[in-house]
């Protein structure tokens, strides 16, 4: 037997985003929110490549275009950058006479990579682990500086 409700209505994620674009208001943020995703990959090809993996859209503000960058050294190159930036913006349509930078510690859209963390271990784990350690070594190998 088929099942005839699948094939009569949307899958309800799309049915879902149909409902949150369809504000006819026209002050929609997730209308906006994928506007200036859109207008970031048409403006970011232009950029020098070692810039565009660092620079990303944030806002068109009036007469602004608000960038951000994750650190100090690509917020110099992107304001080096800033009067072809407004140019090719200006030729898109946009409104924009002059680029404002940000400097964030990440940049939107991107993952954080989980560096080593400690854990606190009692004396006896740690005696433990290290015993485990060297059942693990061959008979040439040495120790660790650290004792382990």
């Amino acid at each position: 037997m088929s099942d005839s409700r699948s094939r009569s209505s949307p899958p309800a994620p799309q049915a879902a985003l149909d409902a949150l674009l369809g504000d006819a208001a026209g002050n929609n943020p997730i209308r906006r929110a994928m506007w200036l995703d859109e207008l970031d990959r048409r403006l970011s090809p232009l950029l020098p490549p070692p810039l565009a993996a660092h620079a990303r859209l944030a806002n068109v503000d009036g007469d602004r275009l608000v960038y951000l960058v994750d650190s100090p050294v690509w917020h110099a190159r992107l304001r080096l950058a800033a009067n072809e930036l407004v140019d090719v913006a200006r030729s898109l349509g946009l409104d924009v006479t002059r680029l404002v930078v940000r400097t964030t510690r990440q940049l939107p859209g991107t993952s954080v990579q989980p560096g080593p963390t400690a854990v606190p271990m009692s004396a006896t784990a740690r005696k433990a682990l290290r015993d485990a350690l060297a059942s693990l070594r061959g008979p040439g190998d040495e120790p660790a500086k650290d004792g382990s």
